[in-house]
């Protein structure tokens, strides 16, 4: 059995993204979600299934279910390792369809980081394994981890950080010009990332993705439901369907640290991931008219646009430089802004952004409305990939 086609993305809603949203973790899940169910025409009574990410340790289905009054629900799981699960929400929620345990799926990601004391931060969140030999060292946080792989990155292709700066201008001017973002109005120059300070050598401030509250949410149905709602008017908008969806890890994998690996400058959970959402959608990269990749930190977006078949390795800083990747270009890359200029909701906004521009209500809408796109999670832990289309055939 395959999910390619079987379900759609119906419905989408999103808070503002803010640095201090006032009001609880639970109440920016539930104004996501009920915006996401009027936008698809349903109600609260519909819903049978909901899928969050395990990085809403402290927010679970049962919270949604009785602050929402949803009796019952069929089906229920949790995506663990942090951003790497945003996109599998969406996954689980199409294989569920498909396997006939779930009519009405909510998948939501919130997140209140302004609340959050010291030992909950983004550090205190992510515990891989080995964490005492590291923290004595003072390999203690994400972006840290992160910039042992961009090093290595830039030693082995003979790079400057250069290429880490092309793609973070490109990205976040994209979210300049996007009023919901957090970075609206802000434009950047390579200069900027030049003297923007450094957080963790080789990676600069402007490398590294906001910290964000806020919430996200999809509701996901069958494919033959979807049409059901949108021939009926009483969805909003056209459906999205889920024409690929795949997990992976790759080998030696640990939480953002895959440090034993053959080599620290290819992301193996993110090409083994490739493979498979590209066989489970019969297509090719080439196929692919947007890209919303997860944009935590820089040197992981060039890794992916490698991973994803999009450039040679070490080649990809070459798509920016070429104009490829932007609002005009073939491919064009995180529209919205991403999580370096929109919003940090571990990856969720990559799947709302990537099914707004099929459907054509995007706030930076491409002149050609895309007809494919590619969302992608967290790289350096296990990850997920989904790639949407406009017709489901």
């Amino acid at each position: 059995m395959s999910v390619r086609n079987r379900a759609a993305i119906v419905g989408v809603g999103e808070t503002e993204f803010s640095r201090n949203a006032g009001r609880s973790n639970l109440q920016l899940a539930l104004e996501a979600i009920t915006a996401a169910l009027e936008d698809a025409g349903l109600t609260t009574d519909d819903v049978d299934a909901i899928v969050k990410m395990h990085a809403n340790t402290d927010l679970f289905e049962i919270d949604i279910m009785r602050s929402l009054g949803i009796q019952n629900l069929r089906f229920f799981s949790e995506i663990p390792h942090g951003g790497g699960g945003s996109v599998g929400t969406v996954v689980h929620a199409a294989a569920a369809i498909a396997a006939g345990q779930a009519d009405v799926v909510v998948c939501f990601r919130s997140i209140r980081r302004s609340l959050m004391p010291a030992s909950r931060s983004r550090a205190g969140r992510y515990v891989p394994d080995g964490m005492q030999y590291r923290i004595p060292v003072g390999l203690v946080t994400p972006v840290q981890w992160v910039a042992m792989f961009g090093r290595r990155y830039l030693n082995d292709y003979d790079l400057t950080t250069e290429a880490f700066g092309l793609c973070a201008v490109q990205i976040r001017n994209n979210g300049a010009i996007n009023p919901h973002a957090m970075q609206y109005g802000r434009t950047v120059t390579l200069e900027d990332h030049h003297n923007s300070r450094w957080i963790s050598e080789p990676l600069r401030l402007l490398d590294c993705c906001l910290e964000t509250d806020g919430g996200s949410a999809v509701v996901v149905v069958s494919a033959e439901k979807a049409r059901e709602l949108a021939a009926s008017g009483r969805s909003k908008r056209p459906p999205v369907f889920i024409t690929g969806a795949a997990q992976g890890t790759g080998s030696r994998t640990e939480s953002m640290t895959s440090y034993q690996r053959d080599s620290m400058s290819v992301l193996e959970e993110a090409e083994e991931t490739a493979r498979e959402v590209y066989r489970v959608a019969e297509m090719e990269p080439g196929d692919i008219e947007t890209l919303q990749l997860y944009d935590h930190f820089t040197p992981m977006v060039l890794m992916s646009l490698e991973a994803y078949g999009f450039a040679a390795p070490g080649a990809s800083h070459e798509l920016f430089r070429e104009g490829r990747t932007t609002l005009e270009g073939d491919i064009p890359l995180n529209t919205h802004g991403g999580q370096l200029a929109d919003g940090y909701l571990h990856g969720f906004s990559m799947i709302t952004e990537a099914a707004r521009q099929i459907r054509g209500d995007a706030v930076n809408q491409l002149e050609r409305r895309p007809r494919t796109a590619l969302a992608t999670a967290g790289t350096g832990v296990p990850t997920s990939a989904l790639i949407l289309s406009a017709d489901g055939a």
